[in-house]
This record gives structure tokens, sequence and C-alpha cells, in this order.
């Protein structure tokens, strides 16, 4: 009997490892951990640190560990890469649809503001609107106007940038060579810093060969856990699925090569204080997702200040974090505050954690004394002036609720004025402890309008009046309407995660015509020729076309690679506008509408934007299906009951060999 998981929480293999403590036990279970758990019991701690100490050691001989890849000048920067983004190329923040142009600099900006800045972007690029036709993941790179030149812009403002490689796509357009000749091309014309592996633990040897051989090192980010020969010559992970024991563990990954950055990630949580801290403690970074395909799940201002905090300190003691002496959990402490300490030369970092939901003031490390040392707590910037008694030092203060605070014990002559430069940073800095979630709703764009008395020629009547819709779609990580699909998941299944689902929707519809077939080629010219119409991207409008007309026998075919904007246009030049998506389907279940061949999904007036994802509802389905993959947008015929949501590349990427549509218009109440 197999029992279904609980989405709602850690699945068996993403739980903490606990470590056998025996001195003869075998570690070798430790190996494919991804946090190893820490024991409650402060009197064990000593032994649980020999055992770590004793595992790495083991494993790096029993592998045969080699770590030249991390005294690579070249990729020095990725083991201070705290923060990354991951960014959909046509999110709002990035990219202006109504210019059509990209905004670095305000990217830049905002990440500085709301998150103490990025070190790095993932540039995502075709999931999910990838399969909606024959283009593969490099089209939806390749076609994009101006993608090389922000690749460049993001790093003269300081930025790695990293681009994205999705192995499932196997069931679109192929290229010449295979993915790796295409990945290399990817590389070397974007100039990327980096390679994101979407789903992958490890590149595989011969794309590793062929990464290696082009660019001499280059950073690799898997997006699991990665294997402990792989930490070798994969710089980076992402620390997704990863719970953590009560009192806080260690990243197996990172303990096992702590040159090697990880960043914690739980993409629909709206409270991120549990993977901040678990960052925090291993020295380690985060993932920035505020936008998840598309489903709005924004960092609320408690999470964001405590980033803030964070990154400013892990930037400017890098050093102690990569190189230092670590010891987890050092020292007993009180209540729910948690240690880890970096040993450097002559100079101590605690990095601490009030796991608790309340603020703790009073007493939060004790330590060993240091002759001539200055002691400073490093988020609020402040010297501190610690009590020194029966052979300790005492530091009192205040670490916020859920918050995270740092102490450095500095030899003299250590701090200069850098250091006081940026202690008057920080110290500028307020702690916000507000956690309520920064809800996002999508608001509908206004549509044209237009009226007739009668049906116009080719359009059918359909009677208006109050109706309940049933609605099938696809889940899907995008959602259909507002809101995020997976609130709070841990990792929803494949079953969940693109499940067939239905919602039942109120609507109250005027009396409306709609056209009976999709506007075809020929309607499409005549409207070119006869109102001086210029498509923006026009290559991509006109790339199935030749000489500017349709191929012959092909004029009663629907258009296709036309986007919102060139429907708007020629609806509006037949004194029409678009079907919403209501309208479309009441008429289709009315039997009301044909089909033009080839079958194209139907464009509506269903435009939405909560401000950070612009997207429509296409209906109808079309005659392409992208097989061998979950992860593709749905295709084939779908019933006038469907609908599914298509978010809005701009640059003209929302054009599609796919994608038609037809026009209608609101009947004028009768006399």
């Amino acid at each position: 009997m197999i029992t279904a998981l609980n989405p709602l929480l850690p699945r068996p293999i993403d739980r903490p490892t606990a470590v056998p403590l025996p001195q003869d036990a075998d570690l070798s279970v430790l190996d494919t951990a991804k946090i190893i758990a820490a024991p409650d019991d402060p009197g064990l701690r000593p032994a649980w640190r020999r055992s770590l100490q004793r595992w790495r050691d083991e494993a790096r001989e029993r592998i045969g560990h080699l770590d030249g890849l991390y005294g690579e000048p070249a990729l020095s920067w990725t083991q201070s890469c705290y923060s990354i983004c991951l960014a959909w190329l046509w999110d709002e923040a990035l990219y202006d649809h109504g210019a059509g142009r990209f905004t670095p600099e305000a990217f830049v900006e905002r990440g500085r503001r709301d998150f103490g800045g990025f070190d790095a972007v993932v540039l995502w690029h075709a999931y999910p609107v990838i399969g909606i036709d024959e283009r593969n993941q490099f089209d939806f790179y390749r076609d994009v106007p101006g993608l090389n030149a922000l690749v460049r812009d993001l790093q003269r403002l300081g930025l790695r940038v990293f681009v994205d490689y999705n192995p499932w796509d196997v069931g679109t357009r192929r290229e010449p060579g295979d993915d790796r000749q295409a990945l290399v091309r990817l590389l070397e014309e974007s100039r990327a810093d980096g390679l994101f592996l979407d789903t992958l633990r490890e590149a595989d040897a011969p794309l590793l060969k062929a990464l290696f051989e082009r660019f001499g090192p280059l950073a690799l980010e898997v997006e699991s856990s990665v294997p402990l020969p792989r930490t070798a010559d994969h710089a980076l992970s992402w620390a997704q699925w990863c719970a953590d024991s009560s009192t806080p563990g260690v990243l197996r990954a990172h303990w096992f090569e702590q040159r090697h950055v990880m960043h914690q990630t739980r993409r629909w949580n709206r409270d991120h204080s549990d993977e901040l801290q678990t960052a925090w403690l291993n020295g380690c970074g985060m993932l920035v997702w505020e936008c998840v395909f598309g489903s709005w799940v924004g960092w609320n201002r408690r999470d964001r200040s405590t980033l803030r905090a964070m990154v400013a300190v892990q930037r400017r003691f890098t050093s102690h974090l990569s190189r230092g002496a670590w010891t987890p959990l050092d020292g007993i402490l009180p209540g729910p505050v948690f240690c880890s300490r970096y040993d450097l030369d002559e100079s101590s970092l605690w990095v601490l954690a009030n796991r608790s939901e309340e603020d703790h003031d009073g007493v939060f490390l004790e330590a060993e004394p240091r002759a001539g040392h200055r002691w400073f707590e490093l988020t609020a910037g402040a010297e501190l002036h610690p009590v020194e008694s029966d052979g300790l030092v005492t530091v009192e203060g205040r670490i916020p609720a859920r918050g995270v605070a740092a102490v450095i014990a500095l030899a003299p002559g250590e701090a200069g004025t850098e250091l006081r430069e940026f202690l008057a940073g920080q110290a500028s800095r307020r702690h916000d402890s507000r956690a309520e979630f920064p809800e996002l709703l999508p608001v509908r764009v206004a549509a044209q309008k237009a009226a007739a008395s009668a049906p116009p020629a080719g359009m059918r009547g359909v009677r208006g009046g109050s109706r309940e819709l049933l609605i099938r779609y696809q889940v899907r990580e995008t959602g259909l309407y507002g809101g995020a699909p997976f609130v709070e998941h841990w990792k929803p299944s494949l079953d969940i995660l693109h499940a067939p689902s239905e919602l039942r929707a109120p609507v109250s519809l005027s009396d409306f015509a709609m056209s009976e077939l999709e506007v075809s080629n020929d309607e499409f010219l005549e409207f070119l020729e006869s109102s001086g119409y210029k498509p923006a991207e026009p290559n991509r409008f006109l790339n199935h076309w030749r000489d500017g007309r349709p191929p012959a026998g092909h004029g009663a075919d629907p258009v296709r690679f036309v986007d919102l904007a060139d429907a708007r246009a020629y609806a509006a030049w037949k004194g029409a506008r678009l079907p919403t998506e209501h309208e479309w389907q009441v008429a289709a279940e009315g039997g009301l509408l044909a089909r033009r061949s080839p079958l194209v999904w139907n464009w509506t007036e269903s435009e939405h934007s909560d401000g950070r994802t612009r997207w429509s509802i296409l209906k109808g389905g079309a005659d392409f299906v992208a097989e061998g993959s979950d992860w593709y947008f749905p295709g084939g015929p779908r019933e006038p009951e469907f609908s599914v949501k298509l978010l809005l590349c701009g640059g003209g990427l929302a054009r599609s060999s796919q994608v038609g549509f037809r026009v209608a218009v609101d009947l004028e109440p009768r006399s």
C-alpha cells in the first residue's frame, strides 16, 4: 500500500539526517544527506562535531576530492555570491512592456532597496510558455531582442548572470547539433557568467567536458542536492527542499566543501525566516524568487529586512565564512539562540539566530577573553563593550524575533576606516518586524469598446444574461487567475503540480456577437494593406508569409504570429473588439463557433497584470502538442470550457505559430 505524501510537509528524502556518534560508526550515511541534523542535547554536540569532522575527512579521501576549481581566480566570485535572484525575463521589474525595452538599472536598484542587492541573477526564459509551439528552449533566448546587451548591462551594474538549461526539453524543435553545442553557443553569444542546471543534480560528463574545454572554469549551479564528487566542478547549488532539524544543523555539501555556496529557497513560502536562519548559520546564501512562473509569492518586510542585514555582513566577511575554521553550534546559548563561529587569523566571527517568535533581549554570547580585541555587533553596526567575569566575556543585546545578529572580535589594529564606514552603513538600517504577506492582485486591462445594432456579416449573435460557467484548467505553477496555487506547500508532487482542475465562475454578459471563424490570412492582409498598420517585430510576424503575402492556397488559414496588439488593431479597424474568455466559452458551448485549419489557440480580451507579471487566457486548443515532458504548455484540441494562462513575453516572443484570434462586438439593446 502506497501512502500519499502530505504536500505541506517535507518528504522523507528532504528530512535532516542524524549523525551516528559512536567512534567506530559508519558515517557514509551522511554522503547523501541534504541537511545533517544537530542534537538537541548540548552535551552531545562535541561528539557530533567530531563525527562531522571525521566524516568530511573520510569522504574526501574516499572520493579523491579535488578542490582546484575553488582556487581559480575566474571563479572566486562564486564564494561571495550570497544573494541570487531568479527573474522571469519579462517580469515588469525588468522589462517595460509599454516601451518594449529592458530596464536593468531599475531592476538592480529595486534589488538593492528591498533585498540589499543581488550578487547574481538567473534569467529565466522559457518555462512555463515553452511547448505552446515548436520553439525550443534555445529559441526562447535566441529570439530575445537585446538579450546580450541586457547581460552586459547587468554585469556592468555589478551582477553575475546565469542562463538556464532545461534538459527535459525534448519535444520541441531540435537544434542542428545537440544540447551541448547549443549551450556553448548560447554562452559564447550572451557572455553569461554561469549556467543554471534546471531539475539537475549535476551536469553529465559530456556536458562538463564541452563546457570546460570551451570556457575553462565555469560557474555551474545545480537545482537540488549536489553529489559529493560533483562539488569539485559545481561551485554552487540550490539548497531546495531542505528541512532543518529543530536545533539547526549543517548543509552537507557546504560542510564538505566550505567554499561551495548554497542558496536556500522554499518557493511557496510566505515566511522565509527558517531558510534565512539556516543559510546564515551555515555561511550560505538565499535565492530570491518573488514571481514563481507567474505566481506572486513576494517576500514580507521582516524577511527582506533580515536579508539586507545578512548579505552586508556576509560580503564584508567572506573570508571568514569561506576559509575560516567553522564551529557549528558554538557554545551553549540561552533559549532559542543558536550560533556558528568562524575563526580566521586572530579574529573570530559569530553569527547568531533567534528561532523564537519573541525578541531576545539580554545575554546572547559567552566567549573566552581576547586581550586587546575590540568587539562589534555587525548587523546593528555598533561597538560592544562586553563584560569579563569568571574567565568569560559576556555579550548582551537584542536579537529580533526570527532575526539574526553577528559579533566579531578584532585584534588590535584591525578596526580601520573601512570597518567604520561599514558599521555606519549598518547602523543606518532599521529592522522591520512586519511579517504580513505583500499581496498583489491582478488587474484586468481595460478593453476597447465596440457596438453594433445587429450581428455583422460572419458573426453570430449571443444572448447575454447571468450564467455560472464551469472552467477546466491544468493547475501548473502559473495558477489560472490570481493567487499562488501552492501556498506553503513543501514540494507538490507531479500529480498535484499538473493536475486537471476546475472552478465555477458566475458571469453576467450583455448581448454580443462573435465571428464564427478565426480571422484568416486574407482578411489580415486586407487590413494591413488598407490601414497601413505596421506590426512590431515585423520579421517574426511575416516569417511564415512570402513577400509579405500568405502562401498560395493558404489565404483561408487562420492568421498566426499575431500578438495582442495586432489582434486589437485589426479588431478596431473592423469596428470590433476581441471577445472575452467568457464570451468565447459561451459562444462555443452554444455551438456557434467553427474552427479553421490548422487548429490554433484563440487570443481573448483577458489581459491581466499584477504589476510584475502580464498574462492572458487562451481558448480552443491547437493542433500542436509538445510531447515528452509534463512541464510543457498544454497542447492539443481542447473543449470550450478549457482555459490556459499564457504569460506574456515581450520582444515579439508572444507571437506564436499556434495562436490566432477572432473578433466580437457588443449588441445594442433592442428598443
